[in-house]
């Protein structure tokens, strides 16, 4: 009996088989010790599981590679099935397909239905929207023009010029079809997609004029879509059962709409809050004013403290940007700048050289600060400095001799 822990064993193959090699060697060890050839030996199904198992691992590139490295414990997490316990029809579900002809002619590609599995939903839709902030703000309705399927009129989305289609003579309408062959003195029955209706069950006879049989038509429509209020940036939003139409009896797809939101000239988003830069001059922040701001629906004006510095932030409660589940609003932060005029005339240059004569006499508090840091950090480095001079300059101290040599 192979080793159960060798895969290649397990199946009888070296390992440098090729890939052809691991395909043949699974088909004879899953005859020998198929189910049907061996009715009520649990040993053989066991058997037949550890072979499926050690398929699923070499018939894989990746999963082979793992194992050819690290053994089993390589494996762990690579996604490998639990076939031990797993139902004999699922492998033959899974595996029917995968090796064609061999392992579906021998046990018939399965013993599940592969028919098709009623009318067939509509594929979903893409768009994309582009609105300004305010529209984000406020909400919007958009009209979008969109191309999509839709049922063929002229033949009720059938493709028969009779409105409906026709049982398959075939199958008749089951959509799959049985065939009995032998192999080494067994019989094995074989259900397979009907090839005539595809698995429908039902076939066109008399294709439509205006679809060819296909039972679709190309379209162009219109749809105005509800864009909510606090919208973001990149969000997609769906609409239901405005995407490309189903067969007879499904649903529609679904419609889904990308949110681009345009640059604003004056705000910065930040979620709910919105950043706004004011400039002011050094004047109105020295003195203290009232100046005029943007906001989303018109202006505002706020007042500008006496001795306020470049940088620091106002606050208009409640008029920023509404949460999208309706759960309050933001903010809009005024940044102030303050700027330096460039070019003063004589009379202002006058008077802020007088100004300047009286700074030394009383400076302003941040900068008394660092001017205080400023000479902290200076005499430090001095200091430094001194000390590393005098431990230079101080001479080395002879060692003192010991014993007979030593001077009286």
């Amino acid at each position: 009996m192979p080793d159960e822990g060798d895969y290649y064993a397990t199946l009888g193959a070296s390992k440098d088989a090729s890939q052809d090699e691991i395909r043949r060697a699974y088909r004879q060890c899953a005859m020998k010790f198929h189910p049907d050839r061996n009715p009520g030996n649990k040993e053989a199904e066991t058997r037949f599981k550890q072979c499926t198992e050690a398929y699923e691992v070499l018939s894989d590139a990746e999963k082979r590679g793992l194992y050819d490295r690290y053994g089993k414990a390589g494996l762990r997490g690579a996604g490998v099935h639990d076939w031990a316990h797993a139902d004999v029809h699922d492998i033959f579900s899974m595996f029917g397909d995968i090796l064609g002809g061999g392992f579906g002619d021998l046990f018939g590609g399965g013993f599940r239905s592969t028919a098709h599995a009623g009318p067939q939903p509509g594929a979903s839709l893409r768009c994309a929207i582009e609105i300004t902030l305010e529209e984000a703000a406020r909400g919007t309705t958009k009209t979008v023009r969109i191309q999509r399927q839709e049922l063929c009129g002229a033949c009720n989305g059938s493709g028969d010029k009779a409105g409906k289609r026709q049982p398959c003579a075939m199958c008749h309408g089951r959509g799959v079809v049985a065939q009995v062959s032998q192999m080494l003195g067994m019989r094995f029955q074989q259900q397979t997609t009907c090839p005539q209706c595809h698995g429908y069950g039902q076939v066109v006879r008399d294709l439509c004029d205006r679809c060819v049989g296909r039972g679709f038509i190309e379209g162009r429509k219109e749809i105005e879509l509800q864009i909510p209020p606090g919208v973001e940036d990149g969000q997609r939003i769906r609409y239901a059962d405005q995407g490309d139409a189903g067969e007879p009896g499904a649903p529609r797809g679904d419609l889904y709409a990308d949110v681009r939101i345009k640059p604003h000239p004056f705000f910065e988003r930040h979620g709910m809050d919105l950043l706004c830069q004011v400039p002011i001059s050094f004047t109105q922040a020295a003195l203290g004013s009232e100046v005029e701001v943007p906001a989303l629906e018109g202006r505002e004006k706020i007042t500008i403290s006496r001795g306020t510095q470049s940088g620091d932030l106002y606050r208009l409660s409640g008029k920023g940007m509404p949460d999208l589940h309706g759960r309050g609003q933001g903010d809009i932060l005024v940044q102030v700048v303050v700027e330096v005029p460039k070019r003063l005339s004589r009379r202002q240059e006058e008077l802020l050289r007088q100004f300047a004569e009286t700074e030394s006499k009383g400076v302003l508090p941040q900068r008394a600060s660092f001017l205080e840091k400023l000479a902290t950090y200076f005499l430090g480095q001095e200091s430094g400095k001194k000390a590393g001079k005098n431990a230079e300059k101080k001479p080395e101290k002879k060692p003192e001799a010991k014993g007979e040599d030593a001077p009286s």
